[in-house]
C-alpha cells in the first residue's frame, strides 16, 4: 500500500463568505498542490473539503497521514464524535442535527477506502506545509473575488 502524506487547510473571508481549501499531497519525492474555491461557505466546510479533495485525488487505496490544524475535523475522528453522531442518527448530544453532514459522510466514505491517520498541527505557526496550504486557500479566495 502506497504511503502518502497530506497537509490540508481551509479559509474563509467572513464566516459565512467566500472560502478556499488547499492540500499538499506527498508521495516519495513528489509533491502536488491542489486548491479550490466555494462562493458562499463557512470555515468548517472548507476545513472538511480540503481532506476530502485530497483523498479523492488518490487513484487507489493508500496509507495516509493527514496533517490538519482544524480541531473540528481532528476531534471528530480522535474523540469518536463521528461514531456517536452516526449512532444517534446524525444528532449531536444536544439532539440537534450535525452540521455539514453531507461533507462528513463523504469524508467517512473516503476514510473507509484509505487507511487514514490524523495528525494535529498548530495553525499559523512554524509548520511550512501548513502555512503553504493556508496561503493556497487564501489564494483561491483572492483569485475568485477579484474577478
Amino acid at each position: 500500500m502506497k504511503e502518502v502524506i497530506i497537509y490540508t487547510d481551509g479559509a474563509c473571508s467572513g464566516n459565512p463568505g467566500p472560502g478556499g481549501w488547499a492540500a499538499i499531497l506527498s508521495y516519495k519525492n513528489v509533491e502536488k498542490e491542489i486548491y479550490g474555491f466555494e462562493d458562499n461557505t463557512t470555515n468548517n466546510r472548507m476545513e472538511l473539503l480540503a481532506p476530502i479533495k485530497a483523498l479523492e485525488a488518490l487513484k487507489e487505496p493508500c496509507s495516509v497521514q493527514i496533517y490538519i490544524d482544524s480541531a473540528y475535523v481532528y476531534n471528530a475522528f480522535q474523540k469518536s464524535w463521528i461514531d456517536k453522531w452516526q449512532a444517534n442518527n446524525w444528532q449531536t448530544s444536544s439532539k440537534t442535527p450535525v452540521q455539514n453532514q453531507d461533507l462528513w459522510k463523504r469524508l467517512i466514505e473516503l476514510c473507509d477506502r484509505h487507511k487514514v491517520q490524523w495528525i494535529k498541527v498548530k495553525g499559523h505557526s512554524s509548520n511550512e506545509k501548513n502555512n503553504r496550504c493556508d496561503a493556497l486557500a487564501k489564494k483561491a479566495i483572492q483569485e475568485n473575488i477579484d474577478d
